[in-house]
């Protein structure tokens, strides 16, 4: 190995502009970037942001993505981007590293099978690190971000929501629920964010078509939490522009977010998005 190949970053790149705000802030600070861009779910626009090299590996290719980091002289890894669940458990053809580590675990889940990733990577010298440690300031800060402030029954809502989320969490089904009057419209599990917010806006739309004499307020709040044990290397919650837009689509109202555990992927961007919607957004 060639001396100017030692001590590279290794992205591990899923889908969605995560991973290319990685590489960006990355490269910022002076970091040399090898990205292993996952050919299932990474954007071709990864190639365009400054790598020192980009190696496209099919999710199951364990092994070739190890080999690919030693080659390239990575001992530290992030992963950014996100996997769809269905993709982890149904549509992949695992190496004979990944079948064997699929095979060893006693829960499918997306906690389990990752974190079983990661202490293959560590025993090969490979240390993942937490997928945020090079965006802090994009983390949701305590607060109401938003110019509108949360009405009495959002807050409940928002309450409601907390309790409902952090009990699943424990099962590692999903991180979002979505709440209308103190009761649970949709709760996320393999089709993410987005999806559970528009499927909430069909059940309600449905409700409302269907039963004319509800008193269920129609108004939408979206609580995503972190996990009580978030291993913040990945599957980190994350918000971004078009989960706006999706909420108000709709009907939803009100976005709470865990403070310093959540990534507001496009900045800025979000608050103004949530603010010209009359959104408001709560960080707890």
């Amino acid at each position: 190995m060639s001396e100017n190949t030692k001590d590279r970053l290794g992205l591990i790149a899923g889908n969605g502009t995560f991973p290319m705000l990685v590489l960006d802030a990355a490269r910022a600070q002076g970091e040399d970037v090898v990205v292993a861009a996952i050919k299932e779910e990474a954007f071709a626009e990864i190639e365009q942001h400054g790598a020192s090299a980009v190696h496209w590996l099919s999710l199951g290719e364990l092994s070739k993505l190890i080999d690919t980091f030693k080659r390239e002289g990575v001992h530290r890894a992030i992963m950014a981007g996100q996997v769809k669940h269905n993709q982890i458990f149904s549509s992949i053809r695992p190496d004979w590293r990944l079948a064997k580590l699929l095979l060893s675990l006693g829960t499918r889940n997306t906690d389990s099978l990752i974190g079983a990733v990661a202490k293959v990577l560590a025993d090969e010298g490979i240390t993942l690190l937490n997928s945020t440690a090079y965006l802090e300031p994009l983390l949701a800060k305590p607060g109401v971000l938003t110019r509108r402030v949360p009405d009495e029954q959002e807050r409940r809502n928002i309450g409601y929501g907390r309790e409902v989320a952090r009990a699943l969490g424990q099962y590692d089904i999903g991180q979002t629920v979505v709440i209308a009057g103190t009761a649970c419209v949709a709760v996320e599990a393999m089709e993410g964010t987005d999806a559970t917010i528009e499927r909430a806006g069909t059940i309600m739309q449905t409700k409302s078509l269907g039963d004319a004499a509800s008193t269920l307020s129609r108004d939408l709040t979206v609580v995503k939490v972190a996990k009580a044990k978030q291993d913040m290397r990945f599957d980190v919650p994350v918000i971004g522009v078009k989960t706006i837009d999706v909420m108000r689509k709709v009907g939803a109202t009100c976005l709470a977010l865990d403070a310093g555990k959540c990534l507001l992927l496009d900045g800025q961007s979000v608050i103004h998005e949530a603010d010209s919607a009359a959104i408001t957004v709560v960080a707890d």
